[in-house]
């Protein structure tokens, strides 16, 4: 429905993701001004809801269809609605049982898909009988127009109760409309309008007493005669409509309430009626305010269906996505090369060099010099040298999701995921795997089972997070040149392979019980993606990406520092920061380490001591190489792709560790660091979300699987 589309319009680039106090639920948090809709970057105070010419904070929750929750973020959202932490249904709590009033928002803004409707209004009325303050931003009225849907905003709202706003937030239309009905509700003073729905009498069942908004105490309103669109249905449907107005619950156009759908409290006969007067109204409502012009591109089989058919085909669906995904990994290695060599020679050249010369001018002492121009300066520009082939990933990788193609790569890789037992909603998290492995973690909430969180959670760490990108540009430059792009795509269908063979195997032998169920995914329509929805997407991807590599790497090469300057092995008398790195207490350590990867071709200390960092955090996999190797790139480097000095290192020692045979050894090296152990935070995730056991269990077994495949 484009509703965090429209939670980045609003917010822009102030919002950020974190756990919900007192849940494991990850949602976004942003920053609005009403006062100023056309700028969301306007400099913003503390958010505070009670100031309806100020700042507010938006919190925007899972998406869901109804209140009834199928899965934790589903039962936060109904939580903080309804103010009724448990599990009951709205429909079957006692008007005062459990409710929270601290908790609950002081104003909801539902988005509402103008050319779905129906699939909305359930949630609307059910939201409407909490009692909390509402308005509904109507989306996707351009793809409703295009398809020859038109909606009386004037009606739908006299239905509703509520302002109805209609907006398109990929081109910021409706936004002020937005920001004025959100103010004028935040400062209304007295309840808001009450709504209730009366349950009719259906066979074998009395009609159930009409009650106002849940836990309001307010009696039954009376039905306005003076609107044919009263949002207070407490009678029988308007006489305008009884012509249209099929038996409630069989006719409407959202999923019938079905077994599936309840919790298991709502089958009692009350809510069974309150269900299907819902039902009823939607009809109603639905009749009311939506008109359908017959020759519009709603009707007959649209352009969208007819590439759908090709993109989404049960046997070119899965070659298509691969090839679109070959095309993205060979275009950002393709853009990305000469930016970062530009980069490299630049930390490495002017930035070191002056830094370097500044520490001579005040006699810092060599320690702090090596501290800072070898380590920090080193390890962070090594770092910041992969930020142009970062954007151009997520930028291409935002275009794709924009334009509406990666809802349908989810629905193509249903068919694999039920093949282990798994919902195709399960592709969800694996796919945000690809940015990082712990939000990954944390969207397994998406899934109602808890055996099938725990057999996703053990497979996601082995999806191909964006640090492993750096690392696998970095040797597949050095080693394979021109086909490095090739080699990084390489790398990801790998990835999938494991994610599929190892979640098939962990299906036939902890998780046998386990069985795939249907996937039933709302595909969006395609469109041209806009600069700003990429642009905006990009960069909290970037930012966040460096907030936490910045601070990673800073403090891993201060500590391989500080390891490498403590000598171990080296001669008599040799003094703190004096010897070799090899003759270090890291270096020893590393050497150790070492001759278990001999049989793979990679037994070298220098790779052993990056794999021990990568364990830490992959982030830090690529400084350490340089920080290791003590090698710059200089100004003539010679040609692309050849890495500089660091190349010429890092080839003689793949080919001394492997017996002259240094391409097998780096794709064993690769393979290894894709299927070992993940970084640390992950691992921590991992243990907050599985528990001990099953942690030690996936990290046991990945350790394992890297080592026979490299």
């Amino acid at each position: 429905v484009g509703k965090s589309t429209l939670f980045n319009a609003l917010t822009g680039a102030r919002q950020h993701v974190g756990n919900w106090p007192g849940k494991t639920v990850r949602v976004a948090r942003g920053t609005w001004r009403p006062d100023d809709p056309d700028n969301p970057e306007a400099a913003a105070g503390p958010a505070a809801a009670d100031r309806p010419g100020g700042a507010v904070e938006l919190v925007d929750l899972p998406g869901t269809y109804s209140l009834v929750p199928r899965s934790p973020d589903e039962a936060l959202t109904r939580d903080l609605l309804t103010g009724h932490p448990d599990d009951r249904h709205p429909d079957d709590r006692p008007s005062d049982a459990g409710r929270s009033a601290e908790a609950r928002p002081d104003l909801v803004v539902i988005a509402a898909d103008a050319a779905n409707l129906a699939r909305n209004l359930y949630l609307i009325a059910e939201v409407r009988e909490t009692g909390v303050r509402c308005v509904v931003a109507l989306t996707m009225t351009d793809v409703a127009a295009a398809r020859g849907i038109a909606i009386d905003v004037a009606a739908l709202a006299a239905e509703l109760g509520v302002p109805v706003v209609p907006v398109v937030p990929r081109r910021r239309q409706g936004l002020a409309g937005l920001a004025a009905a959100v103010r004028r509700e935040l400062s209304a003073d007295g309840p808001p309008r009450p709504f209730a729905l009366q349950p009719g009498a259906a066979p074998g069942h009395p009609a159930a007493p009409s009650a106002g908004p849940a836990g309001t105490g307010l009696p039954p309103p009376a039905r306005d005669a003076g609107s044919p669109h009263s949002a207070h249905k407490a009678g029988p449907p308007h006489p305008a409509h009884e012509a249209d107005a099929p038996p409630p619950a069989r006719t409407a156009e959202p999923l019938p309430l079905d077994s599936a759908d309840r919790s298991p409290h709502e089958d009692s006969d009350a809510g069974l009626l309150r269900a299907e007067a819902r039902y009823a109204w939607v009809h109603e409502v639905l009749a009311a305010v939506r008109t359908q012009r017959h020759g519009g591109a709603g009707h007959g089989r649209t352009l969208s269906d007819r590439v759908d058919r090709v993109l989404t085909s049960r046997w070119l669906g899965i070659p298509l996505f691969l090839g679109v995904m070959w095309l993205v990994f060979t275009a950002t290695t393709t853009l990305a090369k000469p930016l970062q060599d530009g980069l490299e020679a630049f930390f490495d050249g002017p930035v070191a060099g002056a830094a370097s010369g500044g520490l001579d001018a005040l006699g810092a002492p060599d320690w702090l010099r090596g501290l800072l121009v070898d380590g920090v300066i080193g390890g962070v520009g090594q770092l910041l040298t992969f930020v142009p082939l970062m954007i151009i990933m997520f930028v291409l990788l935002a275009v794709l999701e924009d334009s509406g193609y990666m809802a349908r790569a989810a629905f193509v890789v249903d068919r694999a995921m039920r093949r282990l037992g798994l919902p195709g909603r399960a592709f969800l998290p694996i796919i945000v795997g690809f940015g990082c492995n712990v939000p990954a973690l944390a969207g397994l909430r998406i899934l109602g089972n808890p055996r099938q969180r725990l057999l996703v959670g053990m497979i996601i760490p082995y999806v191909s997070c964006s640090a492993r990108l750096t690392v696998y540009v970095l040797l597949a430059g050095v080693f394979f040149g021109s086909a490095a792009g090739t080699v990084v795509f390489a790398m990801y269908v790998v990835s999938i392979l494991l994610v599929l063979t190892i979640g098939l195997l962990l299906r036939r032998t902890l998780f046998r019980e386990l069985r795939g169920e249907a996937l039933v995914l709302e595909l969006p329509p395609y469109r041209l993606p806009t600069f700003r929805v990429v642009g905006t997407q990009t960069w909290l991807k970037l930012t966040g990406f460096l907030r936490t590599a910045s601070g990673i790497i800073v403090a891993t090469v201060t500590a391989v520092w500080l390891l490498s300057a403590i000598p171990a092995g080296a001669a008599p008398g040799t003094g703190f920061g004096a010897a070799p790195i090899e003759q270090s207490v890291f270096g020893a350590t590393s050497r150790a380490v070492a001759p278990v990867f001999a049989p793979a071709g990679f037994g070298d200390w220098h790779a052993a001591a990056a794999l021990g960092t990568g364990f830490v955090a992959k982030e830090a996999v690529v400084a350490t190489v340089a920080q290791t190797y003590g090698a710059r790139q200089p100004d003539d480097a010679g040609p692309a792709g050849d890495g500089g000095e660091l190349g010429t290192r890092l080839r003689a020692t793949f080919t001394a560790s492997s017996g002259g045979h240094p391409l097998p050894a780096v794709l064993a090296f690769l393979v290894f660091l894709l299927a070992y152990t993940p970084c640390m935070t992950t691992i921590a995730t991992q243990w907050q979300e599985m528990g001990r056991r099953m942690t030690l269990l996936s990290n046991g077994l990945q350790l394992a699987v890297a080592w026979l495949l490299a």
